[in-house]
């Protein structure tokens, strides 16, 4: 066993003395020991009941002869981080996540590992753990949110209480019908209800092949999850026995089968993220114009709040995530030879598997469009590209012609939105918050949501080289490559300017002649760095473009 190095033989006798001091037995030690990577904590509400995931995985690591110890991992919650310096530190805890994981498991030689994960940056962190630190290891997150329910009948959730605070400021809702919202858009513990960036990266591991059937959907309060835990924890033995490791299971093919299960979800655009940087730890290199090629054959199939009204419970009862690789496999869109966590192939997961609601998972057959959930759009103003969740804008938004509003920070923006400075046509661009330049690469759902709540949703386009909550709907493109902060054309926008975006035809267009622009970036300065000390500056010195995943160098 890998864990023989620390626990076998007279060389190892101190390191059984602190095994002892531990409480294990000589017994638990001759057994396979494997990592519980567990993510609980009293700030995340898709954390909250993660120690009570652990428990049962750890039972089932018990069943199947196997010694389980837990360890520790960290979480934002990006709700609570919206909307000040707090965002920041959102996407640079995936590199955290990643490193300390890594840090624990080979310091400690574990034979295995168990990841519970749940939201944003914790799940995709853990997914680069794997792939880093390479011994079987099987995930279990820890399931969504339940939809909640106003008054009037109506669902609701996260989204919806964002763009409450919008109709606010629009005078479209009064303070009681904001707190109504608050009291009935976030009812259980989970991962926020809709696909949002946490469901949608749950999914996709189940999709890469690193979860169980059921992994992304199981709803958190279900006692369903509680069982999925307990063979999750039995599966991993069987991993450890067969040598089953997660670089087998997370192959090229395993991410084109991903990024296809994406655009028939209609995922969080983070995925343009996230896909790219495990993929790396994987030494795959994923680009942004394959993501433009998948979404050029896959049908998107599903309309999960905030593109419809259905929520994540609704995709479990249908069938959840297997049901719709099913649908895909009709036309031959998955390759199902993959070896996943089961230790079957993917052609063997599904088999029996039904679509079980047509309406919450379309049919192949009667998509809600041709194409994928998520575009890439590129030209003069995003040379690298840019990334927009098509399946979540307006018909009337996928073409837009505007002057541009320009903003230097998410604050600047959301001041003037709140005051009613931004009319039906313009093209809101927030610059300065991508990776390097804010540093952390905020998510702009607060203006976002702003924007639909004030009425604004389908007149409005907003253009930023930071990123969006899974929440955000509207004609909201990010992601925009190079950014602002490397001598980006976004950098060079003036207020007044001509904005065209044509997410049909995957293009962006600054409609200004290239000896204008030439003239502009030469009397162009890099503002100073926002943040000058601590983790953010070293993260900014380090980190790469969006348009590779953000990964750092």
């Amino acid at each position: 066993m890998r864990s023989d190095i620390a626990k076998k033989g007279i060389p190892a006798a101190p390191n059984r003395s602190l095994f002892y001091a531990l409480g294990y037995t000589k017994e638990e030690l001759e057994k396979p020991l494997i990592g519980v990577v567990c993510s609980y904590n009293e700030i995340v509400p898709g954390h909250m009941n993660l120690d009570k995931i652990a428990e049962a995985v750890k039972a089932g690591v018990r069943a199947a002869g196997g010694t389980p110890i837990e360890f520790p991992a960290i979480a934002v919650c990006d709700g609570i981080a919206m909307g000040h310096i707090g965002m920041k530190y959102s996407l640079v805890t995936r590199d955290l996540i990643c490193d300390s994981t890594e840090a624990m498991a080979m310091a400690h030689q574990f034979d295995g590992l168990v990841m519970i994960p749940n939201c944003d940056k914790n799940v995709p962190g853990l997914l680069m753990a794997a792939a880093r630190i390479n011994v079987p290891t099987i995930f279990c997150s820890g399931g969504p949110m339940l939809a909640g329910r106003l008054t009037s009948g109506r669902r609701t959730c996260l989204s919806h209480m964002f763009e409450a605070v919008g109709s606010y400021y629009a005078g479209k809702l009064d303070e009681a019908g904001v707190e109504e919202y608050e009291n009935c858009a976030c009812p259980t513990c989970g991962s926020c209800s809709g696909m949002y960036t946490a469901n949608s990266m749950n999914c996709l591991t189940e999709a890469i092949g690193m979860g169980l059937r059921g992994n992304g959907t199981i709803p958190a309060v279900w006692s369903a999850r509680l069982r999925l835990a307990k063979h999750a924890g039995m599966q991993v033995m069987e991993l450890v026995k067969r040598d089953i490791r997660p670089r087998d299971i997370m192959t090229e093919a395993a991410f084109h089968n991903a990024e296809t299960v994406d655009m028939a979800l209609g995922c969080s655009t983070n995925t343009m993220l996230h896909l790219p940087a495990i993929a790396h730890e994987c030494g795959i290199e994923l680009d942004l114009d394959m993501s433009n090629d998948i979404s050029a054959h896959t049908p998107n199939l599903c309309h999960l709040a905030p593109a419809g009204e259905t929520y994540m419970e609704d995709l479990e009862q249908a069938g959840g995530v297997h049901a719709v690789m099913a649908e895909l496999t009709k036309k031959g869109l998955l390759d199902t030879s993959v070896m996943t966590v089961t230790g079957k192939t993917l052609a063997e997961n599904l088999e029996g598997v039904v679509n079980r609601d047509p309406e919450t998972i379309r049919p192949i057959e009667n998509p809600y469009s041709a194409d994928g959930g998520i575009a890439v759009l590129k030209g003069n103003l995003a040379p690298e590209g840019c990334v927009v969740k098509r399946s979540a804008v307006a018909p009337e938004m996928m073409a837009h012609q505007g002057p541009a509003r320009v903003f230097d920070s998410e604050e600047d923006a959301i001041a003037a939105i709140y005051a009613g400075k931004i009319v039906a046509g313009d093209v809101v661009v927030i610059r300065y918050e991508g990776p390097k330049g804010g540093p952390g690469m905020r998510e702009m759902l607060n203006p976002t949501s702003a924007i639909v709540g004030m009425g604004l949703g389908e007149s409005v386009a907003l253009i930023t080289d930071g990123r969006f909550s899974g929440a955000t709907r509207g004609a909201a493109i990010g992601h925009v490559c190079p950014e602002a902060a490397q001598g980006g054309p976004i950098a060079f926008v003036k207020d007044g300017d001509t904005i065209a975006i044509d997410i049909r035809a995957n293009s962006i267009t600054l409609k200004v002649d290239e000896n204008t622009l030439a003239a502009r970036k030469a009397a162009w300065a890099c503002p100073e760095p926002k943040v000058k000390t601590g983790y953010l500056a070293r993260y900014a010195k380090l980190v790469t473009s969006a348009a590779r995943g953000a990964v750092l160098e």
